[in-house]
């Protein structure tokens, strides 16, 4: 409830009079003490009480209870200059609200009724708490306040001049077909952990570490010769003439579709046998180079054989859609196969897209995430060349990646894929599909800043948090975890956690990063790390963060260490964060069911 737009807006001049000369209408304060503290009321009506005594019915100007006040004729009050229309201000009581069962989601208005100029200050409870603004950063000291304070207010309302309303939450009404909801029905992984799922989420359980000395001959002059390689030879696990067909990223993408297909209960030849239409599944992969070795050798075979020495199928293994592609040959989907190129940002930002083809009722099911492979010898000079990786190696026994940390140096190169298989929330449950969690929302920024440094600011990442959220349909007191984007570098994890800070507020939101496990896997980082916050979601449990044997003191965020930890209870939304290089971020957000 807000003040009256009967009540005129002008100024108001206090001054006194004497009781005798106040009428209907006016604004009187009994003392200059209370229209000091702008507590006035209005004059309803006036009865002569005797010879010398006036009896006031008196209202608070913005709404309450009538009082009555008798005064002698003489006697000296304050009367603001303004006069109100008694008919305009409504007479309305606090119900008390000590039976009331409040929910989340339901608003409080408090608004204090004996101020002309009062607004309504509006508290929505989420997690059991009043929040002013639930979008705001939470800080310890915050605009928030409890069950009994809120009955407290309602039950001194009338006496104190304040007018208390509750609002329960709206009812849900069926929703419309679209948007619909978007859930994560299948897993899958190839990382330099292991092949699958289990191997990732056990290895991030264990806190081990998949990052290896390269042994090529080819890698033997480069001055940085470690990287996150996948263990196993993903060619060996495909067909001969399949795996001819596809460059390293795409095997890599192939295997994770196939398991991630059949976690979710698809039968293995794809579409058809699943009895899926395949018009309505599509593909959404995320890649910067794809594989860059194929083009390489190809330039190598024409300079050393001439042009009769090149494959042909040197270019259409060279595309970074060849991922996307040979996963809808492999399973036969037919919806659409989508490939994303935003730098390390890709494969977020390739799941954020499927959510919204889902949503909006172009494809039913979609397998979405990133596959990449480019532990090359030419692209670890050039990040070499860059000073942008680490130069700690494996001596001691630790990783050489180390996210947050007090001595991180830069990132370490990695391959691999990761890949989710969403769908819209009513064709899973028709079919009794085993759910990890809802997709619920992504955001996207642009740091407009430089080609390759972050804006050290963070306000780019900052928005791209704050989309996602609000995408969700969620609030800030509603992220419990931050599976963060950090790389190890040193302007990076700052940048990203001044964001963090900024928009969380508090730094008890528990924040994992998976890069000294694994490396950065570039465009699939995103996939991969979509694949594990999906996993802390269903098992309630935070992996550690390794290679940080000290958080650096500037990062300010609650760095999860040491050991895997209880996910907390209050609040349902974790956020997987992807930045890249030319200032591109998105930031995906997954809800517990």
């Amino acid at each position: 409830m807000s003040h009256s737009s009967e009540m005129p807006q002008v100024p108001l001049h206090p001054h006194t009079v004497t009781a005798a000369e106040v009428v209907p209408g006016d604004l009187l304060a009994l003392s200059q003490e209370e229209a000091e503290r702008r507590q006035w009321c209005v004059v309803m009506h006036t009865l002569p009480e005797s010879p010398d005594t006036i009896r006031f019915t008196l209202r608070p100007p913005l709404g309450g209870v009538d009082r009555d006040e008798v005064l002698t004729r003489g006697q000296q009050v304050v009367v603001a200059g303004r006069r109100v229309d008694v008919a305009a201000v409504p007479a309305v009581s606090t119900p008390l609200l000590d039976t009331v069962e409040f929910h989340d989601g339901d608003r409080v208005g408090r608004l204090r009724a004996v101020d002309p100029e009062g607004a309504e200050v509006t508290y929505e409870r989420r997690w059991g708490r009043w929040h002013r603004d639930p979008d705001a950063p939470v800080t310890p000291d915050g605009e928030h306040v409890t069950d009994d304070d809120v009955r407290g207010w309602a039950a001194d309302a009338d006496r104190a001049g304040y007018v208390v309303r509750h609002h329960a939450r709206p009812r849900r009404e069926p929703a419309p077909v679209v948007p619909r909801r978007v859930v994560v029905t299948g897993l899958g992984a190839m990382t330099p952990l292991g092949a699958g799922v289990a191997e990732l989420w056990q290895g991030l359980l264990d806190g081990r570490c998949g990052i290896r000395e390269l042994q090529g001959e080819e890698f033997r002059e480069l001055p940085v010769r470690v990287a996150g390689v996948v263990p196993v030879d993903p060619a060996m696990l495909l067909p001969r003439a399949a795996a001819r067909r596809m460059n390293r990223a795409a095997q890599f993408a192939v295997l994770a579709a196939r398991e991630a297909w059949a976690d979710a209960g698809f039968a293995a030849g794809g579409t058809r046998d699943s009895g899926l239409d395949p018009e309505r599944v599509g593909v959404s992969l995320g890649a910067i180079l794809g594989d860059a070795s194929v083009l390489v050798g190809g330039d190598r075979k024409l300079r050393d054989k001439g042009p009769r020495a090149v494959s042909p199928l040197t270019t259409p293994m060279t595309v970074p859609s060849q991922a996307a592609s040979q996963v809808s040959l492999d399973l036969h989907i037919t919806g659409e196969a989508r490939t994303v190129t935003a730098a390390c940002a890709s494969g977020t930002e390739a799941i954020g897209q499927a959510i919204d083809r889902i949503r909006y009722g172009r494809v039913d099911v979609a397998l979405a995430g990133g596959a990449e492979a480019v532990v090359t010898p030419a692209i670890m000079a050039s990040f070499a060349a860059m000073r942008a990786l680490s130069g700690h190696g494996l001596k001691d026994g630790t990783s050489p990646s180390r996210p947050f940390a007090e001595d991180r140096d830069g990132f370490v190169n990695a391959e691999g894929a990761g890949l989710l298989v969403l769908e819209a929330e009513e064709h899973a449950r028709a079919r009794g599909a085993r759910i990890y969690c809802e997709a619920a929302g992504w955001g996207v920024s642009a740091d407009a800043h430089h080609m390759a440094a972050p804006d050290p600011s963070g306000t780019g990442v900052a928005l791209a948090l704050r989309r996602a959220i609000r995408d969700a349909g969620g609030h800030v007191v509603d992220v419990v975890h931050v599976n963060a984007h950090a790389t190890a570098t040193v302007e990076g994890d700052l940048a990203e956690a001044s964001a963090l800070r900024a928009v969380l507020g508090r730094p008890g939101v528990p924040v994992t990063a998976l890069k000294g496990h694994l490396g950065h896997l570039q465009g699939a980082a995103g996939g991969v790390e979509a694949v594990a916050a999906a996993l802390t979601l269903h098992h309630g449990v935070v992996p550690p963060t390794i290679g940080c044997a000290r958080v650096d003191e500037e990062i300010g965020l609650d760095v999860v260490t040491g050991a895997p930890r209880p996910l907390p209870a209050d609040g349902d939304l974790v956020l997987s964060n992807s930045f890249g290089f030319g200032g591109h971020n998105a930031v995906l957000a997954l809800r517990r069911r």
